[in-house]
């Protein structure tokens, strides 16, 4: 591999500055006394963790009988008290690119960097913006029934678009798939009627509801594309928000199935009139696996929908950035704001204002959306999750224009033209196990299909030179035997190396001396003391306070720690103790263990059917009712004709205790016995329809069918008492209207069987107006047009109310 090498010593810099400055004054070192020198300091890695200016020096007689503090110090005074720079262990860093790898857009493509803790290294990478690009273009639809006319809209998009976008590329593919929400309930209605059609109820053919299809690879033909179009047809749900995030996720990750070509701009369309559900929404389907960032198509259709979470946005933009699409949100009004705030989690993104999902609006949506794409320059820079809080970014670009922007962006590029970015990369510390490790930063530009690999080497060690050899703190004087003679070995105040003492203290397949909990001795461990317990074991492997804890104590104060494991008292079990071995806390009122539904867990029922729920199972908000169960053994019984004979080919779907009676609607249960009383109904037809009745006795159950057929249906009885109210009313108001005739008859006779000629008769009404007091004056009034109205007062004496009117 060709490669260059820029090295930035960080050290030697400093050591000529000092030099110079030396020559003025003798106070300077004083400085790098307080910097790099502290008692606590007692090993090379000590000294380069407190900054990239430290130097440690691993010289063996170098300051004979000094501590070991005095190793550490800035390289010029090392040097000047006698520590050659061949002896020093110091920070650098350095950065390789890798010159090989071709490129068009983005530049460098790879990069090795070596870094401490507390430096940092920076370097440039350039992105071009090229004339015209290919561009790869996938509308991703949403097919809920409101969305009909926005679908129609479609049709005519593909050729106007195609003869649009020549003005800007002249390479443009398309492809289509669609989406509604995830088929399973509460988000669609799973009556078996709905799920095959969502719309029967307005007598319109629909199709299933999908979580997302894949319809149309990536093309260039745009009768195709127009084609596929107009042979899409709607679908339904229940909820108002749509699955479209789960369906932009494997519309990114299914490259394959989707076609995207590697050298075009992707963009990425999304049409819809509702918000879209997010991560953790799918815990009300009980779904509660998390999405795992890969492709689930089988046979174009995404199967990984009723078993994974939406996926959550940060990992939807990972893999928008990882995949180098471009995305675009078609939605109406109503849901400005809402992806409004959802484009600040997802870079790359643009939301299309449409008041109206018209063929022109759509084509402007997209021209708009490439020009930004083409005109605005972003960088993404990630670290690997593993070790993203021990680095940091900073990211400067320069604009082609000469300005530096305050994001990481730069807008206004026009083709041609180049964006520099700056890009520094900066260690915070060594993970904890202090050893050495390799973490990759990728440096994306937002909507590319190249970026550029950074891959970060922290140096947490020290090495002390070719050899290896490094003066440590763990130096022991030991009394050693050569040649049969016992001679006591001075204390090695340079340099210790890896000897046979050292090697008997580490455990097999292990680097660390004595577990890294106590000093090796003369070939033996002698562990440290801890305030949490005792440390023990030939290599302090072992101790009495690494159990597991339950509640904030040690085995749950249930059993006590034997070499790292709990050992716990009579009626208990588990890691820490926690799980009781009697199950008497899972027996339900009915006396079952856990209701007979489940199975006793650490004291706890852990139901067998995820249907049922509570703490002893006996919760089932989704089961079917009791005469529901029974339907499928009813419909064999009336198979097999309810004969006694034949009941035998029902057993293996129906109780063991099944009769049959001519009539049970009017059957008493015994004495102890609940009959539950039930009708069958296979259809509309009322030959079809049996009463049958339900119980459960010692235990058992027990089913009793009747063998004539109910034809008596609701709507029929309904339509009777109807009737029947109709009629009586009816009656009721024929006797009310004769009893008044003769009351009125009986008033006009007199007593003696004859009508009395009076020069004046009083009707009915003229009776109710009979004055209550001895003269009343009784005034008539009809009018007399044209002039006025005419008025005639009657006196009338009061007479007895069964007296004729003479």
């Amino acid at each position: 591999m060709t490669s260059w090498l820029r090295t930035y010593d960080s050290a030697c810099l400093c050591l000529l500055l000092c030099c110079l400055v030396a020559t003025f004054s003798g106070e300077s070192f004083s400085a790098g006394d307080s910097v790099c020198r502290s008692p606590g300091v007692t090993s090379c890695k000590d000294c380069l963790s407190r900054g990239p200016q430290c130097a440690w020096c691993f010289k063996e007689d170098f300051l004979d009988g000094a501590g070991l503090s005095q190793r550490c110090d800035l390289p010029v005074n090392l040097l000047r008290r006698g520590c050659a720079l061949e002896f020093m262990e110091q920070s650098e860093v350095k950065v390789e690119v890798n010159a090989t790898i071709s490129s068009t857009q983005v530049s460098p493509r790879d990069i090795s960097i070596t870094l401490r803790p507390g430096s940092a290294a920076s370097f440039i990478v350039s992105v071009k913006q090229l004339e015209r690009y290919p561009v790869d273009l996938y509308y991703l639809v949403d097919v809920s029934a409101s969305m009909q006319e926005n679908l129609d809209q479609l049709k005519t998009v593909g050729v106007a678009l195609s003869l649009r976008m020549t003005e800007h590329s002249s390479d443009l593919w398309l492809g289509f798939g669609s989406f509604v929400d995830k088929p399973v309930s509460p988000y669609i209605n799973v009556h078996p009627s709905k799920i095959n059609n969502p719309c029967s109820d307005f007598e319109i053919r629909c199709r299933p509801a999908h979580g997302f299809h894949h319809v149309l690879s990536m093309t260039s033909n745009m009768s195709e594309f127009t084609r596929v179009i107009k042979r899409q047809r709607i679908s339904g749900n229940m909820d108002t928000p749509e699955g479209g995030l789960d369906a932009m996720l494997q519309a990114v990750v299914c490259q394959r199935a989707v076609g995207w070509r590697p050298e075009a701009k992707r963009l990425l369309l999304l049409m819809t009139d509702q918000p879209s559900h997010l991560a953790l929404d799918s815990r009300l389907a009980g779904i509660v696996v998390p999405h795992d960032g890969l492709c689930h198509l089988e046979d174009n259709v995404y199967k990984g929908s009723t078993r994974m979470d939406h996926p959550s946005l940060g990992q939807l933009s990972d893999k928008l950035l990882e995949n180098h699409i471009y995305s675009i949100f078609a939605v109406e009004k109503q849901q400005y704001q809402w992806y409004e705030e959802l484009m600040r989690l997802l870079p790359g993104s643009y939301l299309g204002k449409l008041g109206l999902f018209q063929a022109p609006n759509l084509i402007d949506l997209v021209v708009d959306a490439y020009k930004r794409l083409l005109s605005e320059v972003v960088v993404s820079v990630s670290v690997e999750d593993k070790a993203v809080s021990r680095y940091w970014v900073s990211v400067t670009p320069l604009c082609p224009d000469g300005s530096t922007a305050a994001e990481n962006s730069c807008t206004g590029v026009q083709p041609d033209q180049t964006v520099y970015f700056n890009i520094t990369i900066g260690q915070h510390s060594c993970p904890d196990d202090g050893k050495d490790e390799d973490v990759t930063v990728m440096v994306r530009p937002v909507g590319y299909n190249e970026s550029t690999v950074v891959r970060v080497r922290s140096k947490c060690q020290c090495t002390c030179g070719p050899a290896g050899q490094c003066r440590d703190a763990n130096a022991s004087p030991c009394k050693q035997t050569q040649n049969g003679n016992n001679q006591e070995e001075r204390p090695n105040y340079g340099m210790i190396k890896d000897s046979d003492s050292n090697k008997n203290c580490k455990a097999d397949g292990s680097d660390v001396v004595c577990s890294g909990r106590g000093v090796c001795e003369c070939g033996r461990c002698v562990c440290e003391q801890s305030r949490l317990g005792a440390v023990y074991g030939k290599y302090c492997e072992l101790d009495d306070f690494s159990c597991p804890y339950e509640g904030g104590l040690l085995c749950g104060s249930r059993g006590v720690c034997v070499l790292g494991q709990c050992v716990c008292e009579d009626g208990w079990t588990g890691d820490s103790c926690g799980c009781p071995i009697s199950t008497a806390t899972c027996q339900s009122s009915n006396g079952l263990l856990c209701s007979g539904r489940g199975k006793c867990v650490c004291g706890k029922c852990v139901c067998d059917d995820p249907q049922h729920s509570g703490d002893f199972c006996e919760r089932c908000p989704a089961c079917q009712s009791t005469c529901q169960s029974y339907w499928t053994c009813v419909g064999c019984h009336l198979s097999h004709g309810l004969t006694q004979k034949e009941a035998g080919q029902c057993n293996h779907t129906c109780a063991p205790l099944v009769s049959y009676m001519d009539d049970v609607s009017g059957r008493a249960g015994q004495a102890g016995e609940m009959w539950i009383h039930c009708m069958y109904i296979s259809n509309d037809s009322c030959r079809s329809s049996f009463r049958f009745q339900t119980s459960s006795k010692s235990g058992q159950a027990q089913l009793l069918i009747s063998t004539r057929p109910d034809c008596v249906s609701s709507s029929l009885r309904l339509v009777r008492t109807f009737l029947s109210v109709c009629a009586l009313t009816v009656l009721c108001g024929l006797v009310v209207v004769a009893v008044s005739r003769l009351l009125l008859q009986k008033r006009r006779w007199s007593p003696g069987g004859t009508v009395e000629d009076a020069g004046y008769h009083c009707t009915g009404k003229d009776l109710s107006y009979i004055p209550t007091t001895n003269e009343k004056t009784v005034t008539y009034r009809r009018d007399h047009p044209p002039d006025r109205p005419v008025e005639m007062h009657i006196q009338v004496s009061k007479m007895p109310l069964g007296d004729p009117w003479q």
